[in-house]
């Protein structure tokens, strides 16, 4: 099992500008505007500092029937992180969701 390490910059706000200096970028800040994800990259969450170093010095990885997994404390609760729960959470599996950076 993986040992995953605390970052302290991951909790940053992604800031989706179009400008002349990333123009190869356009098609990637259009998709994410238009994601069911945009409110949680752009928005600043009052996340404590202490719950996520509680979840990066606990969290640990496993892989079952070829399923990753994520297991961790937070707020001394344990949690179970999956990409299908990812997906409920976030609303990825929106119908009108993008599915394509292609035009």
């Amino acid at each position: 099992m993986a040992s995953l390490d605390f970052c302290s910059k991951q909790n940053m706000v992604a800031y989706m500008e179009k400008n002349d200096r990333n123009t190869e970028f356009h098609q990637i800040i259009d998709f994410l505007t238009y994601s069911s994800i945009n409110f949680a990259l752009t928005v600043s969450p009052i996340v404590s500092t202490s719950f996520g170093e509680q979840f990066w010095t606990t969290a640990k990885s496993r892989t079952v029937n070829n399923i990753s997994y994520i297991d961790a404390i937070v707020a001394g609760k344990p949690v179970t992180i999956s990409e299908a729960s990812i997906r409920r959470d976030l609303l990825f599996d929106d119908t009108d969701m993008i599915d394509t950076l292609n035009h």
